[in-house]
């Protein structure tokens, strides 16, 4: 399902067909001269390889908006070369490679919930919760006296992604993770 619609009127978020490849919309930037057509940038994401890029049209042109299926699906186990998810009210399982999952692996564990996103049976990807709460599996201890404010430590995650934390965080203990850019938000 899918409708034409004028470049000027794609909005953040929005997916759309350009060039026979999927965008979904970050940024407009509309620039309208006296003596010259109105100049789309459309600040995108593809879809499929996740490259940011900037798509210039002009004006009048027209994209194709399309309607992306969205699930929500919970983190089943790890198949070695793909992931399971499986729908919690029909029980439907689904495979993704884990090329596709690159960054999302490093907050997937038992019971994370998220959104699938399909565009004609194709799976395009997932999305993550904002925050996931993650167990400390290697940390250095706390240097005493060493109570700066900013004083921080690494970290190793049961994931295996490394983070930066609080020198008073401790090797055993939850912390809450943010999922956009991988830093330590609070103690669980």
């Amino acid at each position: 399902m899918a409708n034409m619609v004028n470049c000027t009127e794609v909005r953040p978020g929005n997916i759309y067909i350009w060039d026979n490849q999927l965008y979904m919309c970050l940024n407009i930037d509309l620039n309208k001269t006296a003596m010259a057509k109105m100049k789309v940038k459309l600040k995108s994401k593809n879809v499929r390889t996740g490259a940011t890029t900037e798509v210039s049209l002009i004006g009048g042109d027209k994209v194709e908006i399309v309607y992306v299926e969205k699930r929500k699906m919970g983190f089943l186990y790890d198949e070695g070369d793909s992931i399971c998810f499986m729908d919690n009210e029909t029980y439907d399982q689904v495979s993704i490679p884990k090329a596709i999952l690159e960054w999302e692996m490093n907050f997937l564990i038992s019971g994370v919930e998220v959104e699938i996103m399909t565009y004609n049976g194709e799976i395009l990807g997932i999305t993550l919760p904002t925050k996931v709460t993650l167990n400390i599996t290697e940390s250095e201890p706390a240097v005493r006296g060493d109570t700066s404010k900013t004083a921080m430590k690494d970290a190793v995650l049961e994931t295996g992604l490394k983070v930066k934390v609080p020198i008073f965080v401790e090797q055993g203990e939850d912390i809450i993770v943010s999922t956009e850019d991988g830093s330590y938000v609070s103690r669980a």
